[in-house]
Order: structure tokens, then C-alpha cells, then sequence
């Protein structure tokens, strides 16, 4: 049992953060590079591109301004940063790059730092690790003389690099150096794998004796042995081009002297010659990187946890639940919130806990016109929700005017002193109110889209702002818009990219004309709810501007949308009328044909999947070249790497033949694997077995089963059955929340000895700095809630401790950092 517990941990890691600005980039080889440097970003994992920015133009210090998260589907060694320089007829150039040891990550986590950029070295672009087993022998030679003989075995490797995107041809040499020798011997190459079986041994004679008569007949001698290691390199074989290094270990033959059998996994190191050119010429990197790494437990582990947060909006005052302790506690963390909204949301409690902690912020505020404008645990918490309930909704809505707004790029700037020479202030004017109108319009005319949960908060917001001010006409109104429009809709105008509306960050140019509308949506929204009066606008221009709304029954318009999304009629969810793109991009697709002697290649496709369909497509923007009703997915599940020699590949099985499709890189394939399994999880007639290679030269190479329709060999992916907007992992957000309270654990003890202060002091409350900083209406709810947390914590710690072994130094999953020349 124990055995089955320790298999259902799960290391989960995930990155978020932003490629912020680079400045004083160095000289790229060509002339005047330096002048016309047109530079783009990517991330890597090891070797593997998984990320990547959109081209500055002509910049030495370019702002790029991307955000980026992803879920990490794999191990790895090292995060690393690029610059190029974007160049039309031949490859991109590097600039620089900054690579950093997963190990050292959490140096940098949570905050921006400035990284120097290095140079880009091919010998020092390694990845992967190799496995060896090391023997010293006694050895009797024909003449009767003892020398000693090392054997050294290279059993296999892992992870080597994809070489042009494609699986490489590895080999390795293995030598003995010394100060006056260097033996080497060669591997057959392996073809095209990433993580080739070598299974060969090579003998190498250490030392020798003339004669029985010496003393050291069955010892290595200490000067000799001190001196020699095993050096192990690995290589790509080209054939007619130069080989490509892949990396090298090195293993002082010392470690013999005690063991004379050693065996572990080593990670491959850069070769020790690479370039030394100074990094200080090439320029800095300004990153703001988090990452985490959650040891997620089994889920029994977490009930007692997960119970007490969700028992939250039923304590009275809620300022004593365990969900309002830990905001309170973490207030300064604005991720922090996060996990509690998706473990109630999961769990349809949401509702009554945001309604409970927006009661208790309308009872401290004390003007209307205020309601809801600070960064307090509700707007937190109703913030959250919006954005993982409503990112369909943004989508049905803005996506299409955003994207055209992007893609037209016309001057829209309407601020005198920021106006160009030759602008046209009435064109501009003209061409701002066309796209205000359009997005207004989207927004106002999108109520059968806003989807019933939100509609229920603020269902309960209205409520309750009335309820607290029961004398002011307009409060009913500012208590939703103060949200919906300022909060989210203004702000996904503001920054589509964040929203996943826009791939990148828009041009300077494109993002000030978002700007002008997001602050016209956000006035428009406001305004309609709170005054008809204009003198609040700061500027004379957005004044003037805004002339031309009045005619227009922009406040009605407003009130009618705002009493649709909070009116007092349950709204039943019937699901989204209209096709949501849930994922595109390129990939490289093959299908098995319906004659058995059809091409074999693969071809580049845009690969679209919505709510509806799947579809593939020559380009981007074309008319689809088939279509897949989602309906009909049967499985969506990996592909073996050696079905075709290519990593990062997934099948799509349906009613036709099976759909192959190599994604972009490893980030992509987990994405595309999630997007698919969920969107099609309830489907009739879904397989419960699948085959993780192909059907070729008359059998399935997986189980060599001859019949092309025979069952598959192996159990499909087993799927939540939970709503696909709120796919939401409980025991990792429950694990997520156990860490942001461990590491306040000394909040937390101020908290409980507040609670015990203010407990037993019964006179008027004194002036103690540990009562501001928490929210206490009342000491003993709170203080009890407190001890039942830090039991669950302590009982938490323990199931980690226990299930928390020691990874053995040289093993798979903690091989040894091995030294460079």
C-alpha cells in the first residue's frame, strides 16, 4: 500500500514571469549590425525552444514586455534566455544569452533582476546525462607480470538535444587522459534517438608491474591514479559535414581507490575550451522569473485541509474562516489568492464566500462612490474569478475588434502634445471613435455570453451595495461596473496579451490606441452608472472627445447591460452559442492514408481546436483542409517516440484514420494534450485502451498485434469530468495553499497571539501593532480556526517528511554534476 501511495506523488513545476527590456546590446558579426539591431527573445529548456518574443525593431536597449507562463512537462537542467538578431537572408544571429541552473532559480524567484548576457558558445550548448559503470581489475599478463586493468561500461543516455528539430545521431568516445596519455576508443552510433542504449565496455591498462617481486603487485599507485580520469564525450554524427558535440563528463579514476566498482548517471557539461569572450560587451537582460515546484501528495492527505477551507463561507464572522486567514495573511502576495478561488470555485463555493468577505469591506466603507476601488481580499478574490471563468467570454466579445484593431494599425492618438508631424487630429479623432464604438458595442450587446457564475456575483454585489447604501440611486450600478468594466474588460483592452487575446505585447504605437480605449470604456462604464457630468476628466482632449457619447444613449446602454449580467433571474448555462478558439498554432501533421503505400512525410499545418471542431489548415487564415467535430474524438493520447523517431508527439483518434501531429516543443505537446483531453472527455464511445505506436510492415510495433483494428495495448489517459472552464487540479491548489502558509508560519503566530491578547484583555482596545495587521472581529473564532490549521500543517509537514527519501547522489533523478577540463 505503501508502495502505491509513494507512485501517486507527483512533482509538478510551473514559470511565470516577463521578459522585461534588454539594454546596451553588443556588436553582432556583420557590418554596422549594431546601428539596424532588430532583436527577439526566446526561452529555453536545456535546448529545447519553448517560448519566444516578438522582433523589436531597431533597438540596442529594446522593451519587450512579454509575459509567459506555462506548466514545465518534463525534467530538466538548466532555463535559459536568448537574444537574436533578426536577420532576412540568413539565420538569426545570437547576441547573447542568460542561462540559469534550475538549482538556482529560486534565487531569483519572485522579483526582477538584471542578468549579464553571455556569449553563445556551440561547446557549451549541452544538455542531457549518461550513464557508466567504472571496474578496476587485477590482471595477469603472458609474461606473469600484474598490471591493472580499468573496464568502462556506458550503458545509456537521456535527453540529448534535437538537432535542426530532429532526433540525432549519437555516439560517444570514451578516454583515458593522463599527463602523458590519452587511449580512446568509440560507441557505434545509435540512429536517430535522444536517448540511445550503448551497452559497451572498454578496457584501459592503468598500471603495469615487471614482476611478482614488487610490492605494489595488486595496487594502483597513488601518484599514477591521482593523476588520471576518464573523459566520455558525446557527439552527433553528421557523416559528410563535421560532427556536432553534444557534451562531455569527466571521472577522476581516484574514486576506484576505495570502491572498485562505481556506477551513476552524470550529467553532460559544456566542453572546458568554449569561448571566453568578455560577457560585459554583449549587454544585460532585465527577467522577472517565479518559479515552483509543488510535491503534490496523495489526495487523502489533503481532506482534512480542503475541508477546512471549504467550511469558510459558513463561519460566522468570516473574518475567522481559514480562506479569509490566509488572504489576510498573504495580502502583500497577490498570487497568493489564487489557489483558494479555484479549490472553492471547483467546489461551488465561491458564491457565498466572495458575498461574506464583500459584505464585511461594504461595512468599512463609508461613501458610495468608493464601493469596491481598493485591492482588498474581494476585489482580489472576484478578480481571480473573472479571469479563469471568463476568458471565453473575453474571447466570444473582444477577440475580434482586438484583432483588428492590431492588424489595421490606424493612428488613433488624440493628445496635442503627442502628435506627430503630419497628423491629422480629426482622421485620428475619427478613427478612435470607430473602434470605441465597436468595442462598446461588443460589450454592451454581450449579456446572453457572460457566463452565470459571474452573473451571480454580481447578482450579489448589486444586493448588497444597495443593502449599504440603501439612499444612493447609482450605487446599484457602480457596485458591477466598478468590476466588470474597470476590472475587466478595460483591462483586457488595456493588455490582451495577459488575457490571451494577442499572442505578444502590442507595438508602442498599437498599445497607446488601446490605452485611449481602455480609458474610454472604463469612463463609458463609470460614467453611465455614477454621473452624466464630464468636468471629472483630467485631460481637455479626452474631454472634448467624450462630447460626442452624450447623443448617443451611452448610459442607458450601460444600464441595460449591467441590469442584464446582475439581474435577479438565475441564468441557466446552455453553453457558449457560438465557436471559442481554445488553441491554435503550427505543427508539423501526418496521417496514416488509405493506401498502405502512401507518402510518409510530414507536413507544417495551423492546427486550430474550438469548442466544436478540430481543424487543420495549410496556413494560418486559410479555409480548413479537414475538419474533425470534437464530437467524434474518441482518445487524444501520447505517441511513442519511436513510431517515428520524433519527439513531442500526440495522436487524435477518431471515427477516421489516426491524426499524427508533432508539436512544437514540449511545453506545446502537454498544452495541446490538455486542451484536446478535456474538450472531448464526455464524448459516447470513448476508448478505454489505445496503442502508443503505429500500425506498420503488417503489425503495431507497440504490441506487434497483426490485425490494424485489434484493441489497444495500453490504458488511455483517464480524464476529470469537470466543467472545461474550471479544470482545476484540488489536491495541487490544496498543496499550493499548505506552502503560502508554511512559509507565513510567523504571521500566523502573531495572528494567534493577537487573538490571545485581544481574548484575554477585556478593557478598551489598545494600540498594538500585531491588531493592524490582521482582520480580528472576533478573538475566539479566529484563535480556534488558527490551532485547527496549525495541526493540519503539522500533520501536512509530517507526510511530507515521511514521503520525502533521499534521492541517492548519482542516481536518474539526481545525477552527478561531472567536472570540465
Amino acid at each position: 500500500m505503501a508502495e502505491e501511495d509513494d507512485a501517486r506523488i507527483r512533482i509538478l513545476q510551473s514559470l511565470r514571469g516577463k521578459i522585461c527590456e534588454a539594454k546596451n546590446l553588443g556588436p553582432v558579426s556583420g557590418p554596422n549590425r549594431q546601428r539596424d539591431l532588430c532583436t527577439f527573445c526566446t526561452i529555453s529548456l536545456d535546448q529545447e525552444e519553448v517560448f519566444r518574443t516578438k522582433v523589436f525593431d531597431k533597438s540596442v536597449s529594446p522593451f519587450y514586455g512579454e509575459d509567459f507562463y506555462f506548466e514545465i512537462p518534463r525534467p530538466f537542467q538548466c532555463l535559459s534566455f536568448y537574444v537574436y538578431a533578426k536577420s532576412v537572408f540568413q539565420r538569426d544571429l545570437p547576441v547573447g544569452k542568460v542561462s540559469i541552473r534550475k538549482d538556482d532559480l529560486c534565487k531569483y524567484s519572485g522579483k526582477e533582476n538584471w542578468f549579464s548576457l553571455h556569449p553563445v558558445d556551440p561547446n557549451s550548448e549541452v544538455q542531457g546525462k549518461v550513464h557508466l559503470e567504472m571496474r578496476l581489475n587485477e590482471v595477469i599478463t603472458e609474461n606473469g607480470s600484474v598490471g591493472q586493468h580499468l573496464s568502462v561500461r556506458i550503458i545509456e543516455c537521456q535527453g540529448l538535444p534535437l538537432i535542426s528539430g530532429q532526433n540525432c545521431d549519437p555516439y560517444a568516445t570514451v578516454s583515458l587522459v593522463g599527463p602523458a596519455r590519452s587511449d580512446q576508443k568509440k560507441t557505434k552510433v545509435k540512429k536517430k534517438t535522444s536517448n540511445p542504449h550503448f551497452e559497451e565496455t572498454f578496457f584501459f591498462e592503468v598500471t603495469r608491474s615487471s614482476s611478482y617481486s614488487k610490492k605494489s603487485h595488486f595496487q594502483v599507485e597513488e601518484e599514477d591514479i591521482e593523476k588520471l580520469e576518464i573523459k566520455v564525450d558525446l557527439w552527433n554524427n553528421e557523416n559528410l559535414a563535421q560532427d556536432v558535440f553534444l557534451g562531455e563528463t569527466r571521472v577522476p579514476v581516484k574514486i576506484l581507490q576505495n570502491d572498485h566498482i562505481h556506477k551513476a548517471w552524470y550529467l553532460l557539461q559544456p566542453k572546458g575550451n568554449g569561448s571566453k569572450s568578455k560577457s560585459d560587451d554583449l549587454g544585460s537582460l532585465r527577467l522577472k522569473l517565479t518559479y515552483i515546484e509543488d510535491t503534490v501528495l496523495p489526495s487523502a492527505c489533503y481532506t482534512p485541509l480542503c475541508n477546512l477551507l471549504l467550511k469558510s463561507p459558513d463561519v460566522k464572522p468570516i473574518s475567522a474562516s481559514a480562506a479569509h486567514i490566509l488572504g489576510d495573511i498573504c495580502r502583500e502576495r497577490y498570487e497568493a489568492v489564487l489557489p483558494m478561488v479555484r479549490l472553492l470555485l471547483h467546489h461551488n463555493r465561491f458564491v457565498p464566500f466572495v458575498s461574506a468577505v464583500a459584505a464585511l469591506e461594504l461595512d468599512n466603507t463609508q461613501e458610495a462612490n468608493t464601493i469596491f476601488r481598493g485591492n482588498s481580499l474581494a476585489t482580489r478574490c472576484i478578480d481571480d474569478m473573472m479571469k479563469i471563468v471568463g476568458k471565453n467570454y473575453l474571447a466570444v466579445t473582444l477577440k475580434p475588434v482586438i484583432d483588428e484593431i492590431c492588424e489595421s494599425n490606424k493612428t488613433c492618438e488624440i493628445d496635442p502634445i503627442k502628435l506627430k508631424e503630419g497628423d491629422n487630429v480629426e482622421v485620428n479623432k475619427e478613427n478612435l471613435q470607430g473602434y470605441v464604438q465597436k468595442v462598446f458595442s461588443s460589450i454592451t450587446q454581450s449579456s446572453s455570453s457572460c457566463p452565470p457564475l459571474m452573473c451571480d456575483v454580481f447578482r450579489s454585489l448589486r444586493h448588497l451595495a444597495c443593502k449599504r447604501f440603501p439612499a444612493d440611486p447609482h450605487v446599484q450600478y457602480s457596485a458591477v461596473s466598478s468590476f466588470v468594466f474597470l476590472r475587466f474588460f478595460a483591462v483586457a483592452v488595456l493588455s490582451p496579451h495577459s488575457f490571451q487575446l494577442r499572442s505578444h505585447h502590442p507595438d508602442p504605437e498599437i498599445s497607446r490606441t488601446l490605452t485611449l480605449i481602455s480609458k474610454t470604456i472604463q469612463t463609458l462604464g463609470s460614467w453611465g452608472s455614477l454621473s452624466k457630468k464630464l468636468s471629472s476628466f483630467k485631460e481637455t482632449y479626452m474631454y472634448d472627445f467624450f462630447k460626442s457619447f452624450q447623443e448617443d444613449k451611452c448610459i442607458e446602454k450601460v444600464k441595460k447591460f449591467l441590469d442584464e449580467i446582475s439581474s435577479n433571474v438565475s441564468k441557466e448555462s446552455s453553453g457558449l452559442e457560438d465557436a471559442v478558439v481554445l488553441k491554435e498554432g503550427e505543427v508539423q501533421k501526418r496521417t496514416q492514408g488509405k493506401k498502405r503505400l502512401g507518402k510518409k512525410n510530414f507536413k507544417k499545418r495551423w492546427l486550430k481546436v474550438t469548442n466544436r471542431e478540430l481543424t487543420y489548415h495549410k496556413h494560418k487564415g486559410k479555409e480548413a483542409i479537414c475538419i474533425i467535430n470534437v464530437k467524434n474524438i474518441r482518445a487524444v493520447e501520447k505517441l511513442d517516440e519511436s513510431a517515428f523517431n520524433r519527439k513531442n508527439m500526440f495522436q487524435v483518434l477518431h471515427s477516421e484514420k489516426p491524426l499524427y501531429v508533432q508539436a512544437g516543443n514540449c511545453v506545446e505537446a502537454s498544452e495541446w494534450l490538455e486542451v484536446l483531453g478535456q474538450v472531448c472527455r464526455c464524448n459516447e464511445g470513448r476508448l478505454a485502451t489505445f496503442h502508443p505506436s503505429t500500425y506498420s510492415g503488417g503489425s503495431w510495433q507497440c504490441c506487434k498485434s497483426l490485425s490494424s483494428s485489434a484493441p489497444g495495448c495500453t490504458h488511455c489517459t483517464t480524464t476529470m469530468l469537470a466543467n472545461l472552464q474550471l479544470d482545476i487540479d484540488c489536491d495541487r491548489e490544496t498543496e499550493r495553499i499548505f506552502s503560502l502558509l508554511s512559509s507565513n508560519d510567523t504571521k500566523l503566530q502573531d495572528m494567534e497571539d493577537a487573538c490571545a491578547s485581544m481574548a484575554v484583555y477585556q478593557g478598551p482596545q489598545r494600540e498594538q501593532e500585531e491588531y493592524s495587521k490582521f482582520t480580528i472581529q472576533e478573538p475566539k473564532e479566529t484563535f480556534q480556526t488558527l490551532k485547527q490549521l496549525r495541526n493540519i500543517m503539522e500533520e501536512l509537514r509530517r507526510q511530507h517528511i515521511v514521503r520525502n527519501y533521499t534521492i541517492a547522489y548519482g542516481s536518474l533523478d539526481n545525477p552527478i554534476v561531472g567536472k570540465t577540463s
